[in-house]
């Protein structure tokens, strides 16, 4: 399929240089207002650089296009290359409001393309992994979790981060991916409860969420972390825990109530041989998350089949989050259960 990436920022170039690699793609051209971003990513994935989108839909033809622009603008671009027929993949969050996120699915389905959002998260190989792990029952009945992801401000390199009514500030932007997550491993939520601290060039929050099936997961998330961006996720349940740690050299580890003889992961066990600790070490990778991802995505749309992550998982995550905003503003929980976003 021909594709393009519209947008030249952190996330176009990403997307660019995993479509510069899939075999199953043809990147027909990147795009960006500012041209010395899309000349740099051209010559660095091997295609051509476009300033006007209306150029690139044009000229390049494109099958599918990656909007990697400003949450603001996702809602445009959407309808554009719709009414085109090109397919499209939308980074997280969909939009900026629920409103445009629905008209920006009937849209979409008017014109017969599809419409899907980078909720990463789910691809990375030790998420993966947990969630299989969690579903298969090897911790029990999971009953708590703690997920983290802190980084630098990134506003400190694109000031449109700096307008919270553009980018929903640390939760909307970064902490989405754990809300996404964890949603999908423990279920619909339930209730949310949010904290929040905002300083020029920082913004922390701590989130609870309680999940319809019992389980209580508290989310951190910081911009101006002083350090390189990490995370982290831990799910504890009635037999045990999955631990998670981009910091750590054992990228995975989880450890059960009680030891066997013999492991139950073909990826390592512990010095004495028993199921105690499983460890997955880390190594360089020869196929990112966001390569997994959007040759997922391509398949997907090739196919007709559904994708991973839906566009209702993405429209759920992106509520989830403004329940969060708006408990962090009220200082009150929020019931999700007839939730609905003022002036959407």
């Amino acid at each position: 399929m021909r594709v393009a990436v519209l947008g030249c920022g952190t996330m176009g170039t990403v997307h660019a240089k995993s479509y510069a690699k899939l075999k199953e793609v043809e990147l027909v051209g990147v795009c960006d207002v500012e041209k010395d971003d899309a000349d740099r990513l051209a010559a660095a994935s091997g295609t051509r650089a476009y300033n006007r989108f209306e150029d690139l839909l044009n000229e390049g033809r494109p099958d599918v296009v990656s909007i990697c622009l400003p949450t603001p603008l996702h809602f445009t671009y959407t309808v554009m290359a719709a009414e085109a027929g090109v397919h499209v993949i939308c980074e997280k969050p969909v939009s900026s409001t629920a409103e445009e996120a629905e008209m920006m699915d009937v849209i979409c389905r008017s014109n017969k393309v599809q419409l899907l959002v980078a909720h990463v998260g789910r691809f990375f190989p030790a998420y993966a992994d947990a969630a299989r792990q969690i579903v298969a029952g090897v911790i029990g009945k999971p009953g708590a979790a703690h997920a983290r992801r802190i980084g630098p401000h990134p506003g400190l390199i694109k000031n449109w981060y700096n307008n919270e009514r553009d980018s929903g500030g640390v939760i909307m932007d970064l902490m989405i991916h754990d809300i996404d997550y964890l949603r999908s491993v423990l279920g619909e939520v339930r209730s949310v409860y949010a904290q929040r601290r905002t300083l020029p060039h920082l913004d922390y929050a701590w989130v609870t969420l309680r999940f319809e099936q019992g389980a209580i997961a508290n989310l951190e998330g910081m911009w101006g972390y002083p350090g390189p961006f990490q995370t982290a996720i831990e799910f504890a349940g009635d037999q045990g825990i999955v631990h998670i740690n981009s910091e750590e050299s054992k990228s995975v580890m989880i450890r059960q109530v009680g030891a066997a003889t013999e492991p139950i992961l073909t990826t390592g066990k512990d010095e004495r041989g028993t199921r105690s600790s499983i460890v997955s070490r880390k190594s360089p990778e020869f196929e990112t998350a966001y390569d997994r991802e959007l040759s997922h995505f391509i398949q997907s749309i090739q196919s007709g089949s559904q994708p991973e992550v839906t566009f209702q998982d993405a429209c759920i995550a992106s509520k989830i989050a403004r329940a969060a905003l708006e408990s962090a503003h009220s200082g009150q929980p929020v019931n999700m259960l007839g939730f609905e976003v003022k002036g959407d």
